[in-house]
């Protein structure tokens, strides 16, 4: 039975199963060569592994069968015995260990009389075949629970700079410290494209450590069609990688960054997007994220779909120092006691919905609204009210979350209102200079829907009611002031804080 003839077939049926297992998912499967098997000699046959349990089988081979050949099985998986035959009623079986790794795995085959001498050597070769393809099967569930354990990795780095932690992140890597971490300063890099070809890029450029080369390539846990690539300042200057027509890119000789692959992905697929921040510190990455959001807001509108954030610097840096410091701190001291968690929560709600804050710190969803609700409460504010928002958002950023008191800059400034530092020659300048795109032609109108999103607590359904306009309109003038500003309004975050400041300080300005 064991003829060329049949041991080509053999190899037909494990290269294309090969090929076909050859994508995502657990890796080839020996089912179906034992299927194969049991076709050929007319036979039942099963997998046991080193615990007794069947692990494939073909259709009519009976469980009940193993319960006689315990004995046996337990000396043919710890090495002692190489193959064994048995009777049991009127069924032949046989049972051949797999393997040289013990315990062993082994296949028993159960038919009405005994094998032959050639159906033993096509016993013997299939068994051998199976057992190579289960180790196959297995390096890839270990090569695919190790990118798993990379991705839940490198989300928690991008987590700990997300909330000024540098040194977080590097204990959390437990020695493995991504180059990215000893870089002083970062850019992040928004890619926009499909959700489903995150995976393939992200695998495209991982290396063995699990990073990717000098920088970091994460899912966005927040918005499904995103992929925060964090990469040092210099990237540019690396030989990168080059596109190779498939979406995901090809390595090249060199070990260079990724910011010019990114950006000869987003030419080559019309449905991607990128935008990039400035260089920003490693304790400042949420700000160089927020950058990258505003830059992709601009990108979308752009022929080439890329732009490099040039904002305005923010408000928080203009304001008299010392007086802001005094109005923040007292704003924020009935939560300057509150745990951790809590401030971290706060912070990430300015920036994402709820549910990506729950995400993003691996909590539930009724968490963060347990925590924002004590803030809310100890504040006095409504945050679900974006100029609530906003006044917070100004004296996290004027702040970075309160330490405690040390008397910063002599003489104690009395405590300022926020009207009263909204009113500086500074601040006017910046509102100023932050509205003037929505002065003049289609701005007009975008500038009359703005002002209605933001009275109406920028629900976009509400805001066409009072104004007589359909929801779809009111969109669309959300997008043109995303590219006007060079903000992102669609989604919750600084873009719709810069924007109620800015009205409020136009409202008073002479």
């Amino acid at each position: 039975m064991a003829t060329p003839q049949v041991l080509d077939e053999l190899l037909r049926q494990l290269i294309p199963r090969a090929r076909r297992d050859a994508g995502p998912g657990p890796g080839p499967d020996p089912r179906g060569l034992i299927d194969w098997l049991g076709r050929q000699l007319g036979a039942e046959i099963a997998l046991v592994d080193r615990a007794g349990t069947v692990e494939a089988s073909t259709a009519r081979f009976s469980p009940d069968l193993l319960g006689g050949l315990q004995p046996v099985l337990t000396r043919l998986a710890d090495g002692r015995l190489a193959a064994a035959a048995s009777q049991a009623g009127a069924v032949h079986v046989r049972c051949e260990a797999l393997g040289r790794h013990v315990p062993r795995p082994v296949l028993v085959v159960a038919g009405p009389r005994p094998l032959t001498r050639e159906a033993l050597a096509l016993t013997s070769r299939a068994g051998a075949v199976v057992e190579v393809v289960r180790r196959a099967r297995r390096a890839d569930d270990f090569a695919l629970r190790h990118q798993r354990a990379a991705a839940r990795l490198r989300l928690g780095i991008l987590a700990a700079l997300m909330t000024g932690e540098p040194t977080l992140a590097r204990r959390m890597t437990a020695g493995a410290v991504p180059p990215l971490l000893d870089a002083a300063r970062l850019r992040v890099h928004l890619l926009r494209c499909p959700p489903s070809h995150r995976g393939r890029i992200i695998d495209a450029y991982e290396d063995e450590s699990g990073y990717h080369g000098r920088g970091l390539m994460v899912r966005c846990p927040v918005y499904d069609e995103h992929l925060i690539c964090l990469l040092p300042p210099d990237d540019d200057a690396g030989n990168g990688r080059a596109d190779d027509g498939d979406g995901t890119g090809r390595a090249d000789d060199g070990d260079g960054g990724l910011a010019a692959p990114l950006r000869a992905l987003v030419r080559d697929n019309p449905d991607y997007a990128l935008g990039v921040s400035a260089p920003a510190p490693l304790p400042a990455t949420a700000q160089a994220y927020e950058q990258a959001r505003h830059a992709l807001a601009v990108a979308c509108h752009t022929p080439e779909r890329i732009a490099d954030y040039h904002g305005w610097p923010p408000l928080a840096g203009l304001l008299p120092r010392r007086e802001a410091l005094a109005w923040a701190r007292a704003l924020l001291a009935p939560i300057r006691a509150a745990p951790r968690l809590t401030l971290d929560i706060t912070s990430l709600a300015l920036h994402f919905p709820r549910s990506g804050v729950a995400r993003l710190l691996d909590v539930s969803r009724n968490t963060v609204t347990a925590h924002l609700r004590r803030v809310q409460d100890a504040l006095g504010l409504d945050l679900q009210d974006p100029r609530d928002r906003a006044e917070l958002a100004l004296a996290l950023a004027v702040t970075d979350l309160p330490p405690p008191d040390d008397g910063a800059g002599a003489g104690h400034p009395p405590t300022s209102s926020l009207d009263a530092l909204l009113s500086t020659e500074a601040a006017v300048s910046w509102a100023r200079a932050f509205l003037q795109p929505l002065r003049s032609g289609t701005g007009r109108a975008v500038h009359r829907s703005l002002r209605a999103w933001v009275e109406a607590g920028t629900d976009a359904q509400c805001t066409a009611r009072n104004l007589g306009i359909s929801r779809t309109t009111v969109r669309a003038h959300l997008r043109t002031a995303e590219q006007l500003l060079e903000r992102t309004l669609l989604t919750p975050g600084p873009g719709t804080h810069d924007l109620v400041h800015a009205f409020r300080i136009a409202d008073r300005a002479p």
